[in-house]
């Protein structure tokens, strides 16, 4: 059984602290009832954890609907059709890449309408772009577009420090009236195709990052997202993701929120 020494022990000296992380829960890649996603959602309510699930718009199919209606569900969106723009030789990107910043926003604007048509108050206007990568011209456009905000990966900008949106680039200077929600742990590894990171790095990374929180080397206030990926998972992954949910959400340090609750309390860039 692996241990969880390392992760415990970081969230105890929060604790000691008089401190507690607001952690949220983000599945990439929805678009269709697949058993993957069943089993995700199972696995949340069996926790009683809510999640955000980030629907792809122009390839989800009719059963998406229904499999996305359970309670604690929040809908995002996860860019237009997830397709790569991205010029020869360049890293994937659809919100972005070689085609006018015009052209990204009517696709991402066509998408949002549908994600409301079908989805109603349980989808959020916010954004995750695919590759958690985005132009900057499109990340200033999203608030003018009705976008509350972006979820991109890694942390946000803090004294001069980190990224805004997607942190795997530049760093981005987004536009007022733009939240910014990410994801910072991912519990998958992707350099030669999607697989299982591995219990020992997982758990380091996790108390790595969030004694970076404690010790203000990244903003103490932002909120830590566990990222997933429903349709990559193995059966090492679910394994671990069980056990992990099970872990964390029983310690006094952790704050289990929607996003919905986090858009609330986070600041408006």
């Amino acid at each position: 059984m692996q241990s969880f020494d390392e992760l415990d022990e970081e969230l105890d000296r929060w604790a000691a602290a008089g401190r507690a992380v607001s952690l949220w829960w983000r599945d990439d890649d929805a678009a269709a009832a697949t058993p993957q996603l069943t089993r995700l959602i199972a696995m949340a309510r069996r926790h009683r954890l809510p999640i955000a699930i980030a629907a792809v718009p122009a390839t989800m199919q009719a059963d998406l609907v229904g499999a996305l209606s359970a309670p604690g569900v929040t809908v995002l969106q996860h860019g237009h059709a997830h397709k790569n723009h991205a010029g020869a030789g360049k890293r994937p990107v659809e919100c972005g890449g070689e085609r006018p910043t015009k052209e990204v926003l009517t696709d991402l604007g066509e998408g949002m309408r549908t994600l409301m048509r079908e989805f109603g108050p349980t989808f959020l206007p916010f954004m995750v772009p695919p590759w958690n990568r985005i132009d900057p011209a499109v990340a200033a456009a999203l608030p003018q577009q009705g976008y509350f905000g972006l979820s991109g990966f890694g942390p946000r900008h803090y004294n001069g420090i980190g990224g805004d949106g997607s942190t795997e680039d530049a760093p981005l200077v987004l536009p007022p009236r733009c939240t910014v929600i990410n994801a910072h742990l991912d519990v998958l590894t992707w350099k030669g195709g999607p697989a299982f990171a591995g219990a020992d790095k997982l758990i380091r990374l996790f108390a790595e990052r969030l004694a970076d929180r404690r010790l203000a080397r990244t903003d103490p206030d932002e909120p830590f997202g566990l990222l997933t990926h429903h349709l990559d998972h193995d059966e090492a992954t679910w394994s671990f993701l069980e056990r992990l949910l099970g872990r964390i959400a029983a310690h006094p340090a952790i704050r289990f929120q929607p996003i919905t609750t986090l858009l609330t309390e986070s600041p408006v860039r």
